[in-house]
């Protein structure tokens, strides 16, 4: 008999969901692998109001909504750093937000927090599989010459370097006929279908992550340690 792992996904924004909720999905397939007998796994985006709710709050209600609509196994928190480092964000907004939630009553709220933050952006992500991102935009310029040859967590602004480069495919007149009114968030979704974690796993942030899916399995008891 197959065990079960129910999560619940909380994006910073709308776009932000459309690219992470296939590779959380993809990730959690993937690590399940190596679970105790055999996992079937699920996630769940979560959504709620959060008009005036600081960033503490926001996580404790999308817990909350969580764990009584679906009574979800943990909770993955996307923030983005918008820096070149995490540090900040966890010490502000990720370990105050996992205080908060371990002292709330187990009976209400999934208490089990699996964060998520992009070093720089969501998008510094979509860069990581280079080949699938030109491919989607439909350009064959090189990495050097579209600006994304180096590590994507060292790129400052990872979405206007995106733009550009559909901007750029754009200015090939057969292109332009061929793909005419193609937009950055068109490939939110399709990038997340798609993308080879193994490009992922070269990213920093994106293993902080991995490793912390695991180390959450390992504490539940799903995972061998």
């Amino acid at each position: 008999m197959s065990n079960f792992i129910l999560a619940g996904l909380f994006t910073e924004g709308t776009t932000d969901v459309r690219f992470l909720s296939s590779v959380v999905e993809r990730t959690l397939e993937e690590v399940a692998i190596d679970c105790k007998g055999d996992i079937e796994t699920m996630v769940e985006v979560i959504s709620i109001d959060k008009t005036g709710l600081s960033f503490d709050e926001q996580v404790l209600e999308a817990s909350k909504v969580a764990f009584d609509k679906y009574g979800i196994l943990f909770l993955f928190v996307h923030t983005d750093s918008d820096s070149a480092s995490d540090d900040l964000i966890f010490q502000t907004k990720i370990i105050p937000a996992q205080n908060k939630l371990l002292n709330e009553d187990e009976e209400l709220y999934c208490k089990e927090m699996i964060p998520i933050v992009p070093i720089q952006m969501t998008e510094s992500w979509m860069i990581a599989d280079k080949q699938l991102l030109k491919s989607e935009i439909g350009i064959d310029k090189t990495d050097a010459e579209l600006g994304i040859h180096l590590n994507p967590e060292r790129l400052n602004n990872p979405k206007a370097i995106i733009e550009e480069i559909i901007r750029l495919s754009k200015e090939d007149e057969t292109r332009r006929k061929r793909r005419r009114g193609l937009d950055i968030s068109d490939l939110y979704q399709i990038i997340g279908k798609q993308v080879e974690l193994s490009e992922l796993e070269k990213l920093s942030s994106y293993m902080k992550f991995r490793n912390s899916l695991i180390d959450k399995l390992k504490k539940l008891n799903f995972y061998h340690i």
